[in-house]
């Protein structure tokens, strides 16, 4: 495992943002964990510094970011895993709900890059990982704006990697499949109930930890996960 490190995770109170928490808090390394609300996060740890941010707003997150960054030094990785799920034809979003999803899913998360990467830089060597999706890969129906707002991530996170190379910066990305965490509750559609037909979120984090340990002369672009059988379950009308 690397050297201690202090390393930003947005979406950090559920999820797959909070297992990969988790996972380098026990490894020895310090934890800035950015999301609207931890009450329920459950994180426990001296190492770990939770900082509450709406991304859905991403005017106020811009005043709040900068002011972060003038606070909160020494950051040496960043692993973006905050996101939301609106899935329906274009018809069935609204003007401010389409404003909304990209904000989360993509304008906050570039934000958050924006306004740490000078301390990457001046580090001279880090890393930048954000979690994607499948969605990035290949549009789907009724997917229209979520796929948008994925698909703008994978080409950041790609322009990116050319832009930071030479700073000893690299840029990967991790696109998982379905994954068992709280993303489908508020969704009319899951995975189905066997373990083969959804990722874990331990699954995604260990392949976010692994670009993290991996040479630092090397970079992994990108990792595809997928379940092994995929099967969406249609919720009962309630």
């Amino acid at each position: 495992m690397l050297t201690q490190r202090t390393i930003i995770i947005t979406g950090a109170s559920s999820g797959i943002g909070k297992e990969t928490a988790v996972q380098l808090l026990n490894a020895g390394h310090r934890v800035v964990g950015m999301a609207r609300d931890f009450t329920k996060s459950g994180v426990q740890s001296r190492e770990f510094h939770n900082v509450s941010i709406d991304f859905a707003d991403s005017g106020a997150c811009e005043a709040s970011l900068k002011q972060l960054a003038k606070t909160i030094t020494g950051i040496t990785d960043i692993v973006c895993c905050a996101g939301a799920g609106r899935f329906g034809s274009l018809e069935e979003f609204s003007f401010n709900q389409i404003r909304e999803l990209m904000d989360i899913n993509f304008v906050s998360q570039a934000c958050v890059v924006r306004a740490f990467l000078p301390q990457l830089k001046q580090h001279g060597r880090g890393n930048i990982v954000f979690v994607g999706s499948e969605a990035a890969l290949t549009g789907s129906r009724r997917g229209s704006v979520y796929c948008a707002s994925k698909f703008a991530v994978r080409g950041f996170a790609q322009a990116l990697r050319e832009e930071c190379g030479g700073n000893g910066i690299r840029v990967g990305i991790v696109n998982p499949g379905m994954v068992k965490t709280p993303f489908f509750d508020r969704l009319d559609f899951t995975h189905g109930e066997s373990t083969e037909n959804y990722i874990e979120p331990a699954d995604v984090a260990s392949a976010i930890i692994w670009i993290l340990n991996s040479r630092a002369e090397t970079v992994i672009d990108e990792i595809n996960l997928s379940p092994l059988k995929k099967v969406i379950t249609k919720k009962p009308v309630t």
